[in-house]
């Protein structure tokens, strides 16, 4: 019979878990029985700056969803322990899934190199990074510039595989990877590789102001984290790059109201508003970062990512989900440097970049997924379809499946009004023959600014029918 295991209770010889990894600096623990409704993660291991963020990557690669957290790494040692379930709501049952996480946590502890750490990322996910060639883009956002992007892309006769793009306070960050349009191999050529991203950058540029210490568009074969990390995360790449072009600044005239060590978010009537807390622990030498807001999928990865990525190293934290959808988050750091926060402008950047972390998966907008034959050009129709009827993409997930395109588009109403359900079934409805999948998953509750109710009209009737034959139904 397995020990019922509770934080911080860790058996000191670990000789009583069943399912265990010994690897020369850590101990990993899968607990499927001690708790009805979760399986229990528990590492224990030899501390390193990162490690957390590799550790919570890990699991939310996988969709997991952590509803409780308890972490300690004093002393040189990194103790943890993770209350994890499937995207599904469940305990975890699929082997293959158990056996990555065993595996995967193990090499976080070895210091792997990129090389090491990409072939158990490919033994599980598909990847581009060997097959394609990688592509970031980063600058001040505007209505219709990711479609103005897909369209340079194609004019360049580069062909999109697979592409991720957020937009966030006027800012655009993506991450693509693309491949020769004829030949379907990376594109290896450094004067090609040259003109693709000035060609972009003059697109990125064509409007906006040119941000500083910045490099709007960079060509590579993948993205690698620091020293003793693995090939960083897509997601993980979008915050740094939306933390590079300062997102974190609000547009002028934003309602938020904030305190010296403290701040509070404005959110709709009725709605609690986020919170983010700094004090200092003066005894202990730490700052203490508190953060209460709506729940949602991956949001300690997007906190733990923010904080490691400002160079800040967190020694303990605790982490919640409370019955009424709200977490609650509480991290103990320090810089890199040993110190504190000291300095109420420190407190303030750190309380603008955690706000910034939290909002920026959260789209004001409908989701749209369509499921197409892949060919060139695809991608650019679709968008630009969406700009000539007033809607504009604030983030997008494409991915190829096969010979399957597979696109996840957020949009707005170009005016920055929400999209109404009345004009998403009106799409629906004037699209004929093409199906198309609307989740409102990620549509925010109604303000109550009166919205522009748009029409469809002839053209974009027109435009679908043009490309219908290239669609079909999603199963």
């Amino acid at each position: 019979m397995m020990k019922k295991v509770c934080w911080p209770y860790f058996d000191p010889d670990f000789e009583n878990f069943p399912e265990r990894i010994y690897g020369p600096t850590c101990r990993v623990c899968i607990d499927n029985e001690s708790m009805e409704d979760y399986t229990l993660v528990m590492v224990d291991s030899v501390n390193k700056q990162g490690l957390l963020l590799e550790v919570v990557q890990v699991l939310t690669d996988l969709n997991l969803i952590i509803s409780k957290s308890y972490i300690s790494s004093d002393a040189g040692w990194f103790m943890d322990v993770f209350h994890v379930k499937d995207e599904h709501g469940k305990k975890l049952t699929d082997q293959k899934v158990i056996d990555y996480i065993r595996q995967a946590l193990n090499t976080t502890r070895e210091t792997p190199s990129p090389a090491k750490a990409k072939a158990y990322v490919n033994d599980f996910f598909d990847d581009h990074i060997n097959e394609h060639t990688a592509i970031e883009l980063s600058g001040t956002d505007r209505p219709g510039l990711f479609s103005e992007i897909s369209a340079a892309l194609v004019d360049l006769h580069c062909n999109i595989v697979e592409a991720h793009a957020w937009s966030h306070n006027a800012r655009l960050a993506c991450v693509a990877y693309i491949s020769d349009q004829s030949t379907h191999t990376p594109i290896e050529d450094p004067l090609r590789l040259a003109n693709i991203e000035d060609h972009l950058t003059t697109v990125i540029r064509s409007t906006g102001p040119q941000l500083p210490n910045n490099q709007e568009v960079k060509t590579g074969g993948g993205f690698v984290g620091g020293e003793g990390t693995a090939v960083t995360n897509v997601e993980r790449r979008l915050h740094q790059l939306l933390l590079s072009v300062r997102d974190f600044d609000e547009p002028t005239g934003s309602p938020t109201m904030r305190s010296e060590s403290g701040s509070v978010s404005d959110s709709e009537e009725g709605e609690r508003k986020t919170v983010v807390l700094i004090e200092n622990c003066d005894e202990k030498g730490y700052s203490i970062v508190s953060i209460e807001c709506k729940d949602r999928p991956r949001l300690m990865f997007d906190t733990v990512c923010t904080l490691t990525d400002m160079q800040y190293v967190i020694f303990h934290a605790s982490i919640g989900s409370g019955d009424d959808g709200y977490a609650f988050q509480e991290y103990f750091i320090r810089h890199v440097d040993g110190y504190a926060l000291n300095t109420e402008s420190e407190k303030e950047r750190i309380i603008k970049c955690l706000e910034a972390a939290i909002e920026r998966r959260v789209c004001e907008g409908v989701k749209l997924q369509l499921r197409a034959e892949n060919r060139v050009g695809l991608l650019s129709d679709i968008t630009r379809i969406l700009r000539e009827n007033g809607l504009t993409v604030v983030r997008a997930d494409i991915a190829t499946q096969g010979e399957k395109a597979v696109n996840a588009f957020y949009v707005k109403d170009i005016s920055g009004n929400e999209v109404d359900l009345d004009f998403v079934e009106c799409m629906k409805k004037e699209m004929g023959p093409i199906d198309l999948e609307v989740k409102n998953d990620y549509m925010m509750r109604p303000s109550s600014r009166e919205r522009a109710h748009l029409s469809i009209g002839g053209m974009l009737k027109s435009h679908l029918e043009r490309i219908s034959q290239n669609f079909i139904p999603i199963k």
